[in-house]
This record gives structure tokens, C-alpha cells and sequence, in this order.
């Protein structure tokens, strides 16, 4: 039974985990028959948006305990959780995963990713375990492999300004719908845009099943 880590960045699109994204993730799992270790960081997210008008709310959350809801509390601390654990790990998206994960919904290309999870990140990449990246992780694992000192290649959908910001990092990128992946050989990461691109919940559910079926391929 393979070991696959999945990493969550909150519960909701704009501040935290992109729900949708991360559900469809889990149950491709659980269909395969994979082993799910849950994660997240133990620290408050960038900010709370209500989700009913976009509008920011004058309080705080934290980013494992927002998690758990997904996760109907079967999550630990990413900081407790070493690559030589698990066979695989995926990264959900969504817009909060740009704002507590790594920064780039402020600082763009620029972006900084947080400590246990850069890590994590090297040290899958680094043990050549395969790495899903959904949504907007892709520009994050980007700024992992420019940190490294590598090359590699994964999709920004059809998005200009996100697809340029990759490039930037000296990552390439390939075109994909929401229902389409891509695929780097040579690094074992699997991409896929989901809600990038996707206009509905099945859209975005064909790409992420694809994807979750070719990183068990690769373990």
C-alpha cells in the first residue's frame, strides 16, 4: 500500500485550502487504496476571508486547525513529517495556498515558502519520489526546484501571469486544461491547473483523478 502525504493549507479557496481540490484529491486516494498522511502547518493563516463576500474578517485562524476540517481531524503538524516517511506527497491548491504555504499572492515571483515545507518538498524531490501539485502549487514547487538549482517543467494552465512567473524562476512550462496534466520525467512531478482553468467541479475533478492516478504510477 503506498504512503502518500497530502498537504493542506487551510479550509476555503481564498484563504486557505481549495476545498474542492483537496476532497477529489482524497477520495482518488482512498479509491486507490493509498495510505493518506493528512498534513499542515501549525501556524496562523495570512488572513480569514468570508467566503460570501470576499471581504476580510478582523480575526485569526490557524492553518492546522482550519485543516482538520477537511481532514475530520486526522491531520499532524508538516513539521513532523519526513520524506523517507511517505512515497509520495500532493499539494492541493487554492488562492490561500498562495498566502500560507508561500507568499506569492503578495510577493509574487519573489515568493518565499515556508520553512517544513520547503523541506518536505526537497526532500521528495531530492529522494526521486513522484510530487502532485495542483492549481497554483505548481508556481511554488517552482520556486523549490529554482532554490535547488535545478530545471524542471510543470503547468501554469493557460494563465500569461502565472506561466511568465514560473518562467522566471527558470522552471518551464507547459499549456494544460483543467482536465489535462503534465508530466516531468525526469523529476517525478505531476501537474495538473485545476480551478486555474476549471469552470465546475467535474472539470476540475478529471485532471486531479488523472493526476493521482500517473504519482501512484511513479512509486
Amino acid at each position: 500500500m503506498p504512503k502518500v502525504g497530502v498537504v493542506l493549507s487551510g479550509c476555503g479557496a481564498q484563504d486557505g485550502a481549495e476545498i474542492h481540490e483537496s476532497v477529489i484529491t482524497l477520495l482518488a486516494l482512498d479509491r486507490a487504496g493509498a495510505e493518506v498522511t493528512i498534513m499542515a502547518p501549525d501556524m496562523n493563516q495570512f488572513h480569514v476571508i468570508n467566503h460570501l463576500n470576499n471581504e476580510e474578517i478582523d480575526t485569526s485562524r490557524n492553518i492546522l486547525i482550519e485543516s482538520a476540517r477537511i481532514a475530520r481531524g486526522n491531520i499532524v503538524d508538516v513539521a513532523t513529517v519526513t520524506g523517507d516517511e511517505l512515497d509520495a506527497l500532493i499539494f492541493p491548491g487554492g488562492t490561500g495556498m498562495a498566502k500560507n504555504i508561500f507568499d506569492y499572492a503578495m510577493a509574487g515571483p519573489d515568493c518565499t515558502v515556508i520553512k517544513d515545507v520547503q523541506r518536505l518538498t526537497m526532500e521528495i524531490i531530492e529522494a526521486e519520489k513522484p510530487l502532485g501539485v495542483i492549481c497554483i502549487a505548481p508556481v511554488m514547487v517552482a520556486k523549490v526546484l529554482q532554490k535547488m538549482g535545478r530545471s524542471g517543467k510543470v503547468t501554469g494552465g493557460c494563465n500569461e501571469q502565472i506561466t511568465a512567473d514560473i518562467h522566471s524562476m527558470g522552471i518551464e512550462t507547459e499549456s494544460a486544461d483543467a482536465d489535462e496534466i503534465v508530466v516531468d520525467e525526469k523529476n517525478k512531478i505531476v501537474s495538473t491547473p485545476a480551478y486555474v482553468e476549471a469552470k465546475s467541479i467535474k472539470e476540475s475533478a478529471e485532471g486531479i483523478e488523472k493526476l493521482v492516478t500517473k504519482v501512484l504510477e511513479m512509486i
